[in-house]
């Protein structure tokens, strides 16, 4: 699991470099790095009868973003961005890349649907309602990580310098994400 988070975080840090160096020299693309907070339901049907009252399906998650995008035309851009949070309960962690295209106003507000792929790091010790002292998955050489298609919607408001973000998101139309973040503009 490390391995994948580590190498998310280095693809999406290889992307934001040169776009930042590219942002500063040409003043076209603006790139956000920030951290973010928000909440994850899996959206497991039926856990609680299968797995008994214990058992979670959701949690809260904890990470970073960059983003980089680049107008296409006085109010329209398109751009990237990469994610990377741990969580609690039953998400382990969960990292993705997606694409952005929105709309941008004159006060410099973007309002965006993005897609992506996102994986998602399972705590199969939550999602059973047992104690993960008993069922650790790395003992069992269980992998707990799945990924799929993500769709979602955002808005980036900016104060100064820093950005204020809300995303709506879900995985293959099973789970809903909600995150809230603060960024620093370049």
């Amino acid at each position: 699991m490390k391995k994948y988070v580590f190498a998310s975080a280095t693809a999406v840090a290889a992307l934001a470099i040169p776009s930042a160096a590219f942002a500063q020299d040409e003043g076209q693309a603006e790139v956000t790095v920030g951290a973010s907070a928000g909440y994850h339901d899996l959206g497991v049907e039926g856990l609680e009868d299968i797995a008994g009252p214990d058992a979670s399906d959701s949690g809260a998650i904890f990470g970073g973003f960059v983003a980089v995008d680049v107008p296409i035309s006085s109010n329209f851009f398109i751009g990237a961005e990469g994610n990377a949070h741990f969580g609690t309960d039953a998400i382990d962690a969960d990292y993705g890349v997606s694409g952005r295209l929105g709309f941008r106003a004159d006060n410099g507000t973007k309002v965006y649907l993005r897609g992506g792929y996102q994986w998602v790091d399972v705590d199969a010790a939550a999602l059973a309602g047992v104690d993960g002292d008993t069922f650790d998955e790395d003992d069992l050489g269980i992998d707990t990580t799945v990924g799929d298609y993500l769709v979602g919607a955002g808005v980036d408001v900016p104060v100064g310098q820093i950005s204020i973000r809300g995303n709506i998101d879900t995985i293959a139309f099973d789970s809903v994400r909600l995150t809230a973040g603060v960024g620093f503009r370049f």
